[in-house]
């Protein structure tokens, strides 16, 4: 029987991360489509607060996302000088707490279409339900699509988005 134990133990060891508990920013890190994500949060000197404690629910911008915003942008908000705008931008994708696509859908349903999510930057995002899809709203009225979610981390929870929000 210890036998057995062991052989099961083993033969799953390479499945589990021993001491390996990802947060946010591993889940980003992780990530080959978040590179300019992961770089703007490095410029804007988040990396810190994101590993911090509490919980977080991320929408986490694609690659292909950034790529949507004018030419010269990134680069632009990457530059030093820039980094409380860069800040306030990525803060803009951050609710406090911790938001799994359940929950994002049953506030939807409660709020009759829609809800208006408070960002740790303290601009509103508005979440709704368009062609079966959660969209996501900014201040400006630009908008991004949740492609992916539930991206489990210790300290919150990531969803994938096909664009960058902005706060006004």
């Amino acid at each position: 029987m210890k036998k057995v134990f062991f052989m099961l133990l083993v033969g799953f060891a390479p499945m589990v991360s021993f001491g390996q508990a990802k947060d946010v920013v591993d889940v980003a890190i992780g990530s080959a489509d978040h590179t300019t994500l992961v770089a703007a949060v490095k410029a804007a000197d988040l990396v810190a607060t994101l590993k911090g404690k509490g919980l977080f629910t991320v929408f986490a911008p694609t690659n292909a996302g950034f790529d949507k915003l004018p030419a010269g942008t990134v680069t632009t908000l990457l530059k030093p000088e820039n980094k409380a705008q860069l800040a306030k931008i990525l803060t803009y994708h951050v609710v406090s707490g911790s938001l799994d696509a359940k929950a994002v859908m049953a506030a939807i349903k409660k709020g009759m279409g829609k809800v208006v999510l408070t960002m740790v930057s303290g601009g509103k995002l508005t979440a709704t339900i368009d062609n079966g899809k959660v969209k996501l709203t900014d201040e400006n009225g630009g908008s991004a699509y949740v492609t992916a979610t539930d991206l489990k981390g210790t300290n919150g929870i990531v969803h994938v988005i096909d664009g960058v929000v902005l706060p006004k």
